[in-house]
């Protein structure tokens, strides 16, 4: 697979809209929404009618049409301004090509230009309280009454709880382990469903996180994703999601992590200590230097996942899940050492470090722990090396 390290005209269109639209309409807002708690859906749906709400979801149902790698260029600029509202577009995107890419044509025609508008906004229900890297293990359960499906148990860290319109829902449908998992689409106003508190976070302040919480939610059998024969293909349905979660995920690290490094490079540039600009010290530019080539290694490893996510290679799951662990790693030690350059200053919230550095840390924890991708790019490993053998 050939690598392609410069944009065309096309290329360079999509990441400027994206990048003009962040700059004015999510930067200058983004510290008072953290502050305040606000979730901007009106902004989320502005972005919509740019095309960013079904980035990669075919253009007959509504969606853009364009690549992963088109993807992660688009969330790398909103993430510049903001990872947090980035990051939930990042999440409803995952939902909406889950639904073009594994619903019935009634399903799809249905739901995707809904989603595609942010007319829907949708969250993604994997996680439980007692299964989280362990996904495989949920146990929300969706029994079979006829023509229905009654689904009961609970989804923990849910983005967008609560105010996300229809929720794409992993319950065990059979058997323990993942062939038992089946995917179910669920309206917010489905009786039975009901959400939990708000929950009190570190970083993504912007964007609700709760509880989702099923008791008795009777749904059609129409609503199950994968149609007649969709029963136990939810896990990897589920999977498949969250490669280019990953990617995208990692690519609002990045974003979130050039911004602290831009900041980083203009406030060493102004400061003067010890007789001189601080940006004449040696060791302050190897602390540079160390953060532009982390940036520049994760921008090119992303791409490269990307690449290979659109061409369906036979690595893509491991490249996928080395570029969510190698990035949101990197990306955070950047925006670590962003706010060590800035000394106390990079403490208090006016600089705008600290924000950049509580909303990247969960980004190594969520679509699969970094120790989760070790796992995944482990088990690849093992099985090339019996193959040398």
């Amino acid at each position: 697979m050939t690598a392609t390290f410069e944009l065309d005209e096309d290329d360079r269109v999509i990441a400027e809209t994206a990048a003009s639209f962040a700059a004015k309409r999510i930067a200058p807002f983004a510290a008072e929404w953290d502050e305040t708690k606000h979730f901007p859906v009106d902004v989320l749906r502005e972005a919509a009618e740019l095309g960013m709400a079904a980035v990669y979801c075919a253009e007959e149902v509504g969606g853009s049409g364009l690549r992963r790698v088109d993807a992660v260029r688009i969330f790398t600029e909103l993430a510049a301004a903001d990872p947090t509202i980035a990051s939930f577009l990042s999440i409803h995107n995952m939902c909406a090509w889950m639904v073009d890419s594994y619903g019935t044509d009634e399903q799809r025609a249905h739901w995707v230009p809904r989603l595609a508008s942010m007319e829907t906004i949708a969250s993604y229900c994997l996680t439980e309280p007692g299964a989280g890297s362990d996904a495989a293990g949920l146990s929300t359960r969706a029994v079979r009454h006829g023509e229905h499906y009654v689904l009961d148990g609970v989804k923990q860290f849910i983005s967008g709880a609560g105010v996300s319109d229809l929720y794409v829902v992993m319950a065990r449908t059979g058997v323990p382990g993942p062939r038992g998992i089946s995917t179910f689409l669920l309206p917010r106003d489905t009786p039975g469903v009901s959400f939990g508190a708000n929950e009190a976070k570190m970083g993504w302040s912007a964007q609700p996180t709760a509880q989702v919480i099923f008791e008795g939610a009777r749904v059609p059998a129409s609503a199950m994703l994968g149609g007649p024969d969709g029963e136990g293909t939810g896990f990897g349905i589920a999977m498949n999601g969250l490669n280019g979660g990953r990617i995208n995920i990692a690519a609002c690290s990045l974003g979130g992590a050039r911004t602290a490094h831009e900041r980083a490079c203009a406030y060493v540039r102004d400061r003067q200590a010890f007789g001189g600009a601080l940006i004449d010290e040696p060791t302050i530019r190897f602390t540079l230097a160390d953060m532009a080539t982390a940036l520049e290694t994760s921008r090119l490893l992303l791409w490269r996942a990307a690449a290979a996510l659109d061409a369906g290679a036979p690595d893509k799951v491991e490249l996928c899940a080395m570029a969510k662990r190698y990035v949101t790693d990197a990306c955070y030690d950047v925006a670590d050492s962003a706010l060590q350059l800035h000394g106390g200053y990079g403490y208090l919230r006016e600089y705008g470090i600290e924000k950049i550095l509580r909303d990247l840390r969960v980004h190594r924890i969520l679509e699969g722990t970094n120790e989760i991708m070790r796992v995944v790019v482990g088990r690849a490993e093992a099985t090339r090396a019996r193959d040398l053998a």
